[in-house]
């Protein structure tokens, strides 16, 4: 990671957030289990820590969100290491018809023990109620349309749109939706890299430029024939720094300014909306071998 983006200081967590963190708190209460919404390229990064700390002993179950952009064999691995904890998880596309269908076979195991409960005391019709949380833009709206079975929720390519609690009804489900929140301090300096690279932090408080450049470097490194086929790349194009491999890229594309010069912001952007569409093919930045993230329990310690 280059030393610009380790050292700068980008404010991320606005005042609507904190207030989102108190809700989920005081709601919490009122639901049976929470549904963790990750993304699966980067589900270390996206697993809010002040969440985690938040849930305490509130039995949840981890969807491995976007799971069609992401390499499926890492996807595997994630699913593997997150049951390996004693946690309920679910690799999710929610675009694709029928996603839903796992989850709530998911959900009714991991509630069985209250379910029995209810059935003993004749009260198994009663509605069982969801709360889904997440960071910004990792797709919860799309998933609450998968989950519900028809367009309940407002679903855009950017962070920040959901920004108050909704109740939606799936059948016997109710789901309670959260608005997407970050945390305040990020201590692994990647993460922030991360969340940036699929949209979860704002472009516009960013420099696209390094955001971008740095992507082509993580992509480069875990799949050099990806990029290099997306983008027609020559063997020797590949060996450039971050920055020359930019302007090689929009200079393929003939994204030129006055003077023959490429238009690297232009390149940027396009290297970013490409990655986050999955125009460079199913890829992952995290693998459960080397990612961090606080088992369950650590939060709070």
């Amino acid at each position: 990671m280059s030393d610009t983006l380790n050292q700068r200081q980008i404010q991320w967590f606005p005042g609507h957030m904190a207030k989102t963190l108190r809700l989920i708190g005081t709601e919490l209460k009122k639901v049976d289990a929470v549904l963790v919404l990750l993304d699966a390229r980067i589900p270390a990064s996206s697993l809010n820590p002040e969440i985690e700390a938040l849930l305490g002993d509130k039995p949840r179950i981890y969807l491995l969100n976007k799971s069609d952009l992401a390499d499926p064999a890492v996807t595997s691995r994630w699913l593997a290491r997150f049951r390996s904890e004693h946690s309920a998880c679910v690799a999710v596309s929610s675009k694709k018809k029928g996603a839903a269908a796992g989850v709530k076979a998911e959900v009714d195991r991991a509630l069985a023990p209250l379910l029995a409960r209810r059935e003993e005391k004749g009260i198994s019709g009663a509605q069982i109620r969801l709360m889904l949380v997440g960071i910004p833009n990792v797709g919860k709206s799309t998933f609450i349309n998968c989950f519900a079975g028809g367009q309940r929720a407002k679903a855009e390519d950017r962070p920040g749109v959901t920004r108050g609690k909704q109740w939606v009804t799936a059948g016997k489900y109710d789901l309670l939706d959260m608005p997407g929140v970050l945390w305040k301090k990020f201590e692994e300096p990647r993460t922030a890299v991360n969340l940036a690279f699929i949209g979860s932090i704002k472009d516009d408080i960013l420099d696209v430029e390094e955001i971008a450049a740095e992507l082509l470097e993580e992509v480069k490194r875990l799949y050099p024939d990806k990029l290099a086929q997306r983008y027609k790349l020559r063997s020797e194009q590949l060996e450039l720094e971050r920055y020359e491999l930019l302007e090689a890229i929009g200079k393929n594309r003939g994204m030129l300014i006055s003077g023959g010069e490429v238009d690297l912001s232009r390149a940027a952007i396009t290297v970013l909306d490409e990655f986050r569409a999955s125009k460079l093919g199913a890829i992952s930045l995290e693998s459960p071998e080397t990612a961090c993230f606080p088992t369950r329990g650590e939060e709070s310690r």
